[in-house]
């Protein structure tokens, strides 16, 4: 397993990955950013072919470059399947899984910060049968869920995203949370900057997973919500292909 985490503070908040098999040179991207040299860069210098382009939503704060990313190296870019995008892409759904040598990814649909919103599971056979961490994009991240009413009703979001937060909390405890964001991000609120944890740790300290009653949670959810990201309808839009921009 090869893994490289890339933090980012400027212009946007944000943590994507680079991972994958050595033995196979066969790799995934998660969650890119504007600059896609970095990800060609890692590419190259761990021979590793790029084979998907994965975003774990649709971004409303910022631009995705995944599909650029796509292109330029040949890979399938990764969508979940309710996204609605107006260009073809790889759709996935619940439990779909995808190989990049021997590492498994395997899709949960969290819904909740936007509506086509997954999570990957992912595990390197090499070492177990079991999943070693989890890229948990916006759904879950540490000290804190993601804000809800993106793309949807505040409400309807945090119903969504209690629901999607239960599944999460079946994983077993040691399984690794790498976010696709941290502190600064306005996509959450007492997010730490420590942009690692575990899904024992998050379990114990992270109020919103300690919740366990639905009213509860909605409450919790509808509380100090952060002001929204600049243009976050139209950035949305641009992700969907239904307005023109750089991506």
């Amino acid at each position: 397993m090869i893994l490289r985490q890339i933090l980012q503070s400027q212009p946007v908040v944000a943590a994507s990955y680079v991972f994958g098999c050595g033995g196979k040179g066969m790799a995934a991207v998660c969650d890119p950013v504007e600059d896609i040299e970095p990800y060609v860069r890692i590419s190259q210098e761990t021979g590793m072919k790029i084979r998907y382009v994965i975003d774990t939503h649709v971004h409303a704060d910022h631009v995705s470059r995944g599909r650029k990313l796509a292109e330029v190296t040949g890979a399938d870019y990764v969508l979940h399947a309710s996204a609605g995008a107006q260009f073809q892409f790889h759709a996935v759904s619940d439990h779909d899984e995808l190989e990049v040598g021997n590492v498994q990814i395997r899709v949960l649909h969290t819904p909740g910060h936007t509506p086509e919103h997954i999570v990957l599971v992912v595990t390197d056979k090499t070492r177990g049968p079991e999943p070693w961490f989890l890229l948990s994009g916006h759904t879950l991240m540490v000290g804190d869920v993601g804000r809800t009413e993106l793309a949807s009703s505040a409400e309807q979001g945090a119903r969504s995203l209690f629901r999607s937060v239960q599944k999460l909390k079946t994983l077993p405890d040691y399984v690794e949370v790498l976010p696709g964001a941290f502190s600064g991000s306005v996509c959450g609120r007492s997010l730490s900057g420590k942009p690692t944890s575990t899904i024992g740790f998050e379990r114990r300290f992270n109020r919103a997973l300690q919740i366990e009653d639905e009213e509860e949670f909605v409450r919790h959810m509808l509380q100090n919500i952060p002001s929204p990201p600049p243009e976050a309808a139209r950035i949305r839009a641009i992700n969907l292909g239904l307005e023109p921009g750089r991506n």
